[in-house]
């Protein structure tokens, strides 16, 4: 990265704490904790720590989402062709998880209020909301609908001026973080208590050398795939990753992004990648590995 990137990124830094947002260091072009153990405590407001940190490295910008008081609704988009929404969303016309939560939202006869919002380099959008203050929403993958998940209490996002691939994350507008919504709220509320031994998205705030370890072991072993290895090396580092997110120990989408942009870099068909990455996570996932 360039001096001027890395200057902005400290800058990027610098604003979120003075929004009262809680930040920590991501590794440089990518969406993983740049910190050894627990993440969560590292993310902090302090801005002699901020530029302390940033002046080491051109870091991405992890948003505690936690301790910043947010309920950030992640709104993607499909990753393949054949990526494509249940019978449910098709027959309501909806392509993407923007228009799920529309939909959704109509259904309780209210709308999408307008607030802070960052759009991701993929095109999906994250809007940031204030959690209730009687209650601390965990991290959901879509409960709420088809490509709508939400980042609470123990996850994070990647803030806005964090680059991945030379990408840019950008926000719209400077609209701060609104209430939630109380048909949200309702309808988290109302699932957990439909099915209460679901379990709640993790994204560990221990992401440790472990987990960590075995990512970049399982990145580095695919860069370094011979031609003609290559689709085999990506489907055995899904499946092995995968092992590790059906343990808890990884974040499904943080993993899948690292895996796409490393196929990226050894020359692999995008779609064909996504493919490979989608069968090896879904049968590693099934197959847990112990931390043993």
């Amino acid at each position: 990265m360039t001096d001027a990137t890395h200057q902005m990124l400290s800058r990027a830094a610098h604003w979120h704490a003075d929004q009262g947002l809680f930040v920590f260091p991501l590794a440089p072009g990518r969406k993983v904790p740049a910190v050894a153990k627990d993440w969560e405590a590292a993310a902090t407001t302090n801005h002699l720590t901020i530029a302390r940190t940033w002046r080491r490295a051109p870091y991405n910008i992890g948003v505690a989402t936690g301790p910043s008081g947010l309920l950030v609704v992640d709104l993607d988009l499909p990753k393949t062709p054949d990526d494509l929404p249940p019978v449910e969303w098709v027959s309501r016309g909806a392509v993407s998880g923007a228009d799920v939560l529309v939909l959704v939202a109509a259904d309780h006869v209210a709308s999408v209020p307008t607030t802070y919002t960052v759009t991701t380099p993929s095109g999906g959008r994250h809007l940031y909301f204030q959690q209730p203050s009687d209650r601390q929403l965990p991290n959901t993958a879509g409960r709420i609908g088809w490509k709508v998940d939400t980042r609470g209490h123990g996850g994070y996002v990647v803030g806005a001026g964090s680059r991945i691939e030379g990408r840019q994350y950008t926000s719209t507008g400077s609209l701060p973080p609104q209430s939630l919504p109380d048909w949200i709220a309702r309808v988290l509320a109302a699932l957990e208590a439909v099915d209460p031994g679901r379990r709640p998205v993790p994204v560990s705030r221990h992401t440790d050398a472990y987990a960590l370890a075995a990512l970049t072991s399982e990145l580095d072993k695919l860069l370094a795939a011979t031609k003609g290895r290559r689709n085999h090396a990506l489907n055995s580092a899904a499946f092995a990753l995968g092992q590790l997110i059906g343990a808890d120990m990884l974040d499904e989408h943080t993993t899948r992004d690292e895996l796409v942009s490393a196929a990226g870099r050894i020359g692999l068909p995008r779609n064909e990648a996504e493919r490979t990455i989608t069968s090896g996570m879904t049968a590693g996932s099934r197959n847990p590995r112990s931390r043993r």
